[in-house]
């Protein structure tokens, strides 16, 4: 009911506020309205970058850095406090989560077929189906049932670690108590396990798996239906081997030195000294060169590395769907770019995006659309998260600079408290509510108060004084109206 009446509120203010296409209201701090020239998309703020919508074509709208929700057809996502609070609905489909700890999520689109799960994590699991076989309800650590989890068919368990039962593809194994015995069967399936002590358990024709005082004695033989079964066997840390078919792998003082061998289904050596220091190894697209942490020189199916006096500089390039890539970062993430490069079109302009942590951040999407913002502290943690960069990254957006494909460019400085933008029909600087000018081809306007009073020319015409005219003129609108 809360996010309903905010929406409404919020739409209500955005409606009353749009005027001409590309043109742009600022009564910093209060408020500040534009529209995108290029695509008509809608953006206002109040109080600063505190309260703020959005519409291109989702719309969107919240309180910075405390509540936002967006609509995308009959899709709405929501959330407070990110990322503690997140809802989303679609159609008869429900879910809320509190930190990915309290999770609830109601589908009632089938009524024939109703789902209702939830969780407080990791004390309560439940699920309501229309079939039984699908329901369960689990109280951590008493008991109950939770099926189809944790990678898991069913789990069920009693005054837990004193027993628990887990089933997965007929495998069942019986903890009483976990982790210290384990009984193993099922169809196939059998062994016996006295954790850390000894134990075994096996698959008939799959796989045999031993072990004593683990993980320092072991062996495992996999593979068991093949001609040569994958053997790998331990006595730590003096000895460790691996072999199968096509390859050899040994460790001697592991994890310090060893050899790989392998012959199929690639070519492949390997010389371990001191791992993971010093490795060298060739085969079938594959190169390393390891003299860590001085340099590093890796080639593993088209992908290019290399570390200097790691962590301090990392470049890698590598190709994929059709795209060449070049990545390069200075400590992580203080310095990061990339650069994309088309090889099927390689006369088209290339992307890239660059962050200088936490003063900047860079982007080009290489067909004519750019953005700059400074300061981004964010975005290099973040880069596919499009909640933090709507909540949290227009709150440090000291500056930022934006161009669009039609050539046309916005600069704005302290939250919209000074914009310039230039573009193929319109012209526009504002400071603040205080003084403003716009220009465009059939008119010229300069205002002291957003129009309380200025002049103005029109083409042809001399300049005349104007006078509490805090709205564009029809020929203004005109030509906004018919701009690209």
């Amino acid at each position: 009911m809360f996010s309903r009446r905010i929406n409404r509120l919020l739409c209500a203010a955005l409606l009353l506020t749009v005027t001409a296409r590309g043109d742009e209201e600022n009564y910093w701090p209060l408020y500040v309205r534009r529209t995108a020239e290029d695509t008509g998309a809608t953006s206002a703020q109040w109080l600063g970058p505190l309260i703020f919508t959005h519409s291109d074509p989702q719309e969107s709208y919240g309180l910075r850095p405390f509540f936002q929700q967006s609509h995308v057809g009959n899709v709405e996502h929501g959330n407070a406090l990110y990322p503690f609070f997140t809802w989303r609905r679609q159609g008869e489909y429900r879910s809320f989560s509190f930190f990915q700890l309290a999770n609830s999520t109601v589908d009632t689109e089938s009524a024939a077929h109703p789902d209702n799960r939830f969780d407080v994590w990791p004390f309560y699991f439940s699920r309501e189906a229309n079939d039984p076989a699908d329901s369960y309800h689990a109280l951590f650590p008493l008991g109950g049932t939770i099926k189809n989890r944790f990678g898991k068919d069913r789990i069920n368990f009693v005054l837990f670690p004193l027993y628990a039962r887990t089933d997965k593809s007929g495998r069942e194994i019986t903890h009483a108590p976990w982790p210290f015995l384990r009984f193993i069967g099922g169809e196939g399936y059998h062994g016996f396990e006295f954790w850390p002590l000894f134990g075994r358990n096996a698959h008939d024709g799959d796989y045999e798996r031993r072990f004593c005082l683990w993980p320092l004695i072991y062996k495992s033989s996999t593979n068991l239906s093949e001609p040569v079964p994958d053997v790998a066997l331990g006595v730590l840390p003096f000895y460790a081997r691996d072999t199968g078919t096509g390859y050899i792998r040994e460790t001697y003082v592991w994890p310090f030195f060893g050899y790989t061998h392998r012959t199929a289904p690639y070519r492949y050596d390997e010389q371990r000294y001191f791992w993971p220091f010093l490795v060298q190894a060739r085969g079938d697209d594959r190169v390393v060169n390891r003299w860590a942490p001085f340099y590093t020189h890796s080639v593993i199916k088209g992908s290019d590395k290399t570390w200097l006096l790691w962590p301090l500089y990392r470049h890698q390039h590598w190709r994929s769907d059709g795209v060449a890539q070049r990545k390069n970062q200075f400590l992580f993430f203080l310095y990061w770019s990339l650069n994309q490069q088309s090889l099927t079109n390689p006369a088209a302009a290339p992307a890239h995006k660059t962050h200088l942590w936490p003063l900047f951040t860079s982007w080009n999407n290489g067909a004519g659309r750019r953005q700059v913002q400074a300061l981004s502290p964010f975005e290099v943690f973040f880069p596919g998260n499009e909640t933090v960069r709507q909540l949290w990254s227009p709150l440090f957006a000291l500056y930022r600079y934006e161009r669009n494909p039609d050539t046309s460019a916005r600069h704005s400085l302290l939250w919209n408290a000074v914009t310039y933008r230039h573009g193929p029909t319109v012209t526009e600087f504002h400071l603040g509510p205080l003084f403003s000018v716009h220009a465009n081809p059939v008119s010229r306007r300069i205002a002291l108060g957003n129009g309380l009073i200025g002049l103005q020319r029109r083409a042809g015409e001399r300049w005349h004084f104007l006078l509490f005219d805090f709205r564009p003129k029809a020929a203004i609108k005109a030509i906004q109206a018919t701009s690209p």
